[in-house]
């Protein structure tokens, strides 16, 4: 059987560590959108960072998913914000069009590009974004 179309990426982002908040706290929930091919290893996207590597990162959380679908909702919730123009305001890595959390499954694999992805659990909320 044939790979399945079930979504496309409107845009792959990646972003440094800065200093976050307090003194001794980094973020690098400031992606911002890449063109052309990236590098894909095991700890994720060359480029991108994560600001603390106790719940963010690793083989297991290397890429952030979010649906651009759900900045529409974001929108009417808080208007006039400039973060919700573009992809990029949740930390995501992939900016995915045509699905969403509601449509996938926990081990299904994805394939972008020449690589494949594995959804190994959905995002906990960082008291960053909270």
């Amino acid at each position: 059987m044939g790979e399945q179309v079930i979504g496309r990426l409107k845009a792959v982002l990646v972003g440094k560590a800065v200093p976050y908040a307090r003194p001794g706290v980094f973020s690098a929930i400031d992606k911002r959108s890449l063109s052309g091919r990236v590098e894909v290893g095991d700890e994720g996207l060359a480029g991108d960072e994560q600001g603390d590597r106790r719940v963010h990162g690793g083989p297991d959380k290397a890429v952030h998913c979010y649906a651009w679908t759900h900045y529409a909702a974001w929108r009417a919730e808080l208007p006039g914000s400039p973060l919700w123009r573009e992809p990029g305001a949740f930390g995501e890595n992939f900016s995915v069009e045509g699905i969403d959390e509601s449509g996938v499954s926990i081990a299904e694999q994805w394939r972008v590009g020449s690589a494949v992805f594995e959804l190994s659990q959905g995002r906990q909320p960082c008291w960053k974004l909270n």
